[in-house]
């Protein structure tokens, strides 16, 4: 096996993890009981699972057509930066406009710092 070989099943391997990565995230999705856990879900594992299947992309191509695209590096870069940035952006807005945290939520740390005016 050559080295173009071991690369291509390491990009193939990268793509089938993160698949998996995906299929954990759905099952978050649907079982967590809020809306601040349910955005956690699908921020944090379904970001590393875009990454790790563009990534994998970008390995599969640059061994088997030696060809390095930049969209796939852009896209990367992309999500590494916007996923978790759009994601805290969602909760943020959620928490102001006074959506209930879950009755199995212990603790509520922003109340202290966001509400000290009322």
């Amino acid at each position: 096996m050559n080295i173009s070989g071991i690369v291509e099943f390491a990009a193939v391997l990268l793509i089938l993890i993160s698949s998996v990565i995906s299929v954990i995230s759905a099952f978050g999705i649907i079982r967590f009981p809020d809306v601040y856990t349910r955005i956690h879900a699908a921020t944090k594992s379904t970001t590393l699972a875009v990454l790790l299947t563009l990534t994998g992309s970008f390995f599969y191509f640059w061994s088997s057509e030696s060809f390095i695209s930049v969209r796939l590096i852009l896209g990367i870069v992309f999500v590494f930066l916007t996923a978790p940035v759009a994601g805290h952006l969602i909760i943020r807005a959620a928490y102001r406009s006074k959506v209930k945290l879950a009755e199995s939520s212990i603790e509520d740390e922003l109340k202290a710092v966001l509400h000290k005016k009322e």
